[in-house]
């Protein structure tokens, strides 16, 4: 990986920043991997947008974790690449790794709602290299629903109900997410319009009816009441076959990773 880098100018700045977080050989002992590898022209954008002078200010921990958030820890060569989640190297909590978004339209890749595939399928070794427009950053919660289109009503939910900095604490944090859907059916079923039309503290507290406290992975769930931020419980049963929430919210996706937490996604929101 390391020497491909090196033979493409184009990733000179990419091979800088391994070399400063001390990614050298971890990279070249990766099998069965993927690397989203940032163009120069991406690694100055980050700067500016970050407020660093150059490279060298980016402190090493924070450096390290977003060039391991570029690696999948699979092969996927761009024919094989579809819109979901992947798991990448960068740390998050109990061990896990954060996962990144990746959206397919047609033969064009998106990373995170950001970046997009420029170059595929470059070979090193048992390694594919896809080169990308902009760095993409490790995410907390928020960020994370942000980065998938389907959660767009629970972002502005967030937002609306002051939450964000709250979800952005360090946690970790288990987040139940309504898509949508959920969102636009829960509108229809207490017949307003927007969410803007119920009461703040009325969204807020739904919302912390979502967020169980720790890192909570699928394997971990088990049957019973659970706790949330908001003070009411969740009820878990169906654990070993198909687990469901409140007896007919369904679990549709699980194990979304960020930086400070977990989230699962739903098709119903918990409405006490």
């Amino acid at each position: 990986v390391v020497g491909t880098a090196l033979a493409n100018s184009n990733f000179s700045i990419l091979v800088q920043a391994v070399v400063k977080a001390d990614l050298v050989d971890a990279l070249k002992g990766l099998k069965e991997a993927t690397l989203f590898a940032p163009t120069n022209d991406a690694f100055v954008s980050l700067l500016g947008e970050l407020g660093f002078a150059s490279l060298d200010d980016v402190p090493v921990a924070t450096l390290k974790n977003i060039l391991l958030y570029h690696v999948v820890g699979a092969p996927v060569k761009a024919a094989d690449v579809s819109t979901g989640y992947a798991s990448t190297l960068s740390p998050a909590p109990n061990s896990k790794t954060v996962s990144l978004f990746l959206e397919k339209n047609g033969s064009a890749v998106k990373i995170d709602n950001r970046a997009s595939v420029v170059v595929t399928d470059v070979i090193s070794s048992n390694v594919i290299i896809h080169a990308i427009d902009k760095v993409i950053l490790p995410g907390k919660i928020v960020q994370m629903a942000i980065n998938d289109p389907s959660f767009s009503s629970l972002v502005a939910a967030v937002v609306y109900a002051d939450l964000v900095d709250a979800l952005n604490g360090d946690g970790p944090f288990t987040v139940f997410a309504p898509t949508n859907q959920a969102f636009t059916d829960l509108l229809a079923e207490v017949g307003v319009s927007s969410l803007t039309d119920l009461p703040k503290a009325t969204v807020a507290a739904v919302l912390l009816d979502h967020v169980v406290s720790g890192n909570v992975n699928s394997g971990d769930l088990a049957n019973g009441n659970v706790p949330t931020l908001g003070g009411n419980v969740i009820t878990v049963s169906g654990v070993g076959s198909t687990p469901v929430l409140n007896g007919d919210i369904n679990i549709t996706a699980v194990d979304i990773q960020g930086a400070n937490g977990v989230f699962h996604r739903i098709d119903k929101v918990i409405f006490n």
